[in-house]
């Protein structure tokens, strides 16, 4: 078995707080995710894998409207995919070296996450990761990723700016939400159903990467 910390990454700078993606960077949840949306695909005649080449880290209000047909109801589409999400947890983990690098953090991280709050909730929880005290969720936001509006909400809730935040991602979409938020962006490649460039630095187990948090918030 490879060691996951063979070649670990150093930042040298303190961040103030570190704020998180949930599905492919903190939750493994490509099981439940390729299940629902294969499903809604063969419902309508899609073809499943341009949906899921796009949809990742992106709101599911988003992924409907970039594939909906004339007279489809985008809400009542959107809302069928996430009551079907909720509903199924089988097979969610935690991504490698997670609930350790969330330990050390104390109240200084957020989850910024394209899912709804409760589906964002059922899935860190069937994962066994706690709930952070800021979770900014599809609710929470008029423009879902690569819009910078989810990063920037929770470095304000956590009362930190976002410059000093540091950010793990593993979707393109999320990787540039984080750039235009200001803050440094470290991509996790450990879930990734489609293989990409991030065009930044990239871990895939948390035991590979080393940074420090600022003693005081900054």
């Amino acid at each position: 078995m490879t060691n996951p910390t063979s070649s670990v990454l150093t930042l040298e700078r303190k961040y103030a707080a570190v704020l998180f993606d949930m599905d492919g960077t903190l939750v493994d949840s490509r099981a439940v995710v390729d299940r629902v949306m294969r499903r809604w695909a063969a419902k309508h005649g899609f073809d499943a894998s341009r949906i899921l080449a796009v949809s990742h880290g992106r709101r599911t209000i988003d992924s409907v409207t970039e594939f909906a047909v004339p007279g489809m109801d985008i809400e009542a589409e959107t809302q069928e995919i996430e009551d079907q999400e909720v509903a199924d947890t089988e097979g969610i983990i935690a991504m490698p070296g997670a609930a350790e690098i969330l330990a050390r953090l104390g109240d200084r991280w957020a989850v910024v996450t394209s899912a709804g709050r409760e589906l964002a909730r059922r899935r860190l929880t069937a994962a066994g990761l706690p709930i952070p005290d800021v979770l900014v969720t599809a609710e929470d936001v008029a423009i879902g990723k690569p819009d910078p509006a989810g990063y920037l909400l929770a470095a304000s809730r956590l009362g930190v700016p976002p410059d000093q935040c540091l950010v793990f991602e593993d979707a393109p979409a999320g990787l540039e939400a984080g750039r235009r938020a200001g803050c440094d962006v470290v991509a996790n490649l450990g879930a990734v159903l489609h293989p990409f460039e991030p065009g930044c630095a990239s871990i895939t187990h948390y035991a590979q990467i080393c940074f420090e948090l600022a003693e005081e918030k900054l």
